[in-house]
């Protein structure tokens, strides 16, 4: 019965393509958040000691099957993949405020930054790596902002807990400011 799980698992996630819902995956197979759990990191597990060409990569609520990085110079040497379009270091900084301090609105990025980011706030939405949570329940009702697990697949992280310690930066950050040029 697990093996027929695993390969029901592994079906899903090569069909679908994209990040699929552990609660979807949990419904669709009748089994428990934890039989469920137990499942995806106990097949993560032997995708990782087998060296597979495919892995599982796994957040708080979604599982993936993707490449493993490991054969990555094979997969270029064949498909040349065209350079992919680099973000603008306004959109890093403001995706690095939203990551830090979610839920966000503009105002309060533009507060941290010192400019307006309208323009990043639009291209990060398009690209999928931040998203709308809402709005807060102030004057003018702003729309709140967070990241996705898109942000999470673009720089390798699990879960945002994973983030550097952002204590750490800013300290070095005020440091390196008050030395003279």
């Amino acid at each position: 019965m697990q093996d027929e799980r695993y390969s029901a698992i592994e079906c899903i996630l090569f069909v679908s393509g994209e990040p699929v819902s552990l609660v979807q995956l949990q419904r669709a197979l009748d089994i428990t958040g934890i039989e469920m759990n137990a499942i995806i990191h106990n097949m993560e597990k032997q995708y990782r000691q087998e060296e597979r060409g495919i892995q599982l990569y796994i957040t708080d609520d979604t599982v993936q099957l993707v490449s493993n990085k490991k054969y990555a110079s094979y997969v270029e040497e064949l498909l040349q993949p065209a350079q992919t379009k680099s973000f603008t270091q306004a959109m890093l900084e403001t995706l690095s405020i939203v990551a830090y301090k979610q839920p966000v609105t503009r105002a309060d990025i533009e507060a941290v930054r010192g400019v307006r980011c309208d323009y990043s706030v639009s291209q990060l939405l398009k690209l999928g790596l931040i998203r709308e949570l809402g709005r807060r329940d102030s004057v003018g009702r702003p729309m709140m902002f967070g990241t996705t697990d898109a942000f999470l697949r673009q720089f390798g992280l699990h879960s945002i807990e994973e983030l550097p310690e952002y204590g750490a930066f800013a300290i070095e950050a005020d440091s390196s400011e008050e030395k003279p040029s």
